[in-house]
């Protein structure tokens, strides 16, 4: 498997030398944690072994939530406390993506745009959610920000898993909406393109010279709603490209694997080491800026959810338990002792091992 840190090795340098300019301090951190990311150069954890006192020393993952080979206990966390939320009934996957013509704006003021998206595709359908005969209450919703597509271009939209349920809170009324429909995607799109244009200019920003007048929102029914979640969570820290889709890094140029959205077919794509690391660096969120959100009922604070599942007898799924770190001698479970090691710490005590040994 070819490491992203391989690839930010060699090419590095040279996207500084071209690009530094333009990088900013959040690109730039990142491809400083990618480079030493599991290497000689990272800090060290102690490990000891319960059953045969042995010890050991591992590399520390960079920790960034960008870093493809890093996070993985962080995403499954986040996948299981969700799976936690869930309650009977059919779940949907709505879409919302921000047309081409405004994407200069939101690379250019991400923080502003993120948020106006993420919370103009939340506003849309609980509007939606009150006005429906069915549900007539608030509803909840899981929301994911994206700024790719398959082929890692840059293109920003939101993912939003919710329920076809509502509460009611004047009359204290739980109702759920069955069938496979939920909203009508074309109402969802004018909504979501009104509070869009309006909360650009309530922001003080200028809008594009043209527009579309129909904007594109999907809405497709996706079972019980846990591959869904799933499905989003495998992309919330580990990066917009896992490394085993890394295929080739030769004279100069990388090539990486992707699913064609249309085909459904398995293609690749060529690009020089810079321009691909400049691909991967435009995805890198602003810093402290949360790219999943839990709206409505499914918001950390409500209390809702655990008394549905208490009156519906809801079987929740267990939580996946973090691997262990077994002893090459004994096979034993190993735990870690110290963490952070400095480098220059853990190789003084490595050259003072290795002469006891000698002597």
């Amino acid at each position: 498997m070819i490491r992203l840190a391989h690839i930010v090795d060699n090419y590095a340098a040279e996207l500084i030398a071209q690009h530094g300019h333009r990088l900013l301090p959040s690109q730039l951190a990142a491809l400083s944690a990618f480079r030493i990311c599991r290497s000689s150069m990272s800090h060290k954890i102690q490990l000891a072994c319960d059953d045969c006192q042995e010890q050991s020393y591992l590399p520390h993952s960079c920790g960034h939530r960008h870093c493809p080979h890093c996070q993985a206990h962080e995403s499954q966390r986040w996948i299981d406390q969700q799976l936690q939320k869930l309650i009977p009934g059919n779940y949907f996957m709505v879409t919302f993506t921000l047309p081409a013509q405004f994407r200069k704006l939101a690379w250019q003021h991400q923080r502003v745009m993120y948020d106006l998206i993420t919370r103009s595709a939340w506003e849309t359908v609980s509007t939606f959610s009150r006005n429906d005969r069915k549900l007539r209450g608030t509803t909840g919703a899981v929301t994911v920000l994206h700024t790719h597509n398959r082929r890692l271009d840059y293109h920003p939209h939101v993912h939003l898993v919710m329920p076809s349920a509502a509460f009611d809170n004047k009359w204290r009324l739980w109702r759920n909406k069955d069938g496979g429909y939920l909203f009508d995607h074309k109402a969802l799109a004018r909504v979501f393109r009104a509070k869009m244009l309006a909360g650009i200019k309530q922001a003080g920003l200028k809008l594009p010279r043209q527009y579309p007048e129909k904007w594109v929102v999907d809405c497709k029914a996706v079972g019980s709603g846990q591959k869904a979640l799933v499905y989003l969570g495998r992309y919330l820290y580990r990066g917009v490209l896992p490394e085993k889709n890394i295929v080739a890094n030769r004279d100069g140029n990388v090539t990486f694997r992707y699913q064609n959205s249309e085909t459904r077919k398995m293609e690749t794509r060529t690009l020089s080491g810079v321009a691909f690391l400049r691909l991967i660096l435009q995805h890198i969120l602003p810093k402290g800026y949360r790219r999943a959100r839990n709206f409505g009922f499914l918001h950390p604070n409500s209390k809702l959810i655990p008394l549905v599942q208490l009156i519906k007898r809801v079987v929740l799924p267990p939580p996946q338990p973090r691997p262990v770190i077994r002893c090459k001698c004994c096979g034993g479970v190993m735990k870690i002792v110290r963490t952070r090691i400095k480098i220059f710490t853990h190789r003084l005590r490595t050259l003072a091992s290795n002469r006891e040994m000698a002597t």
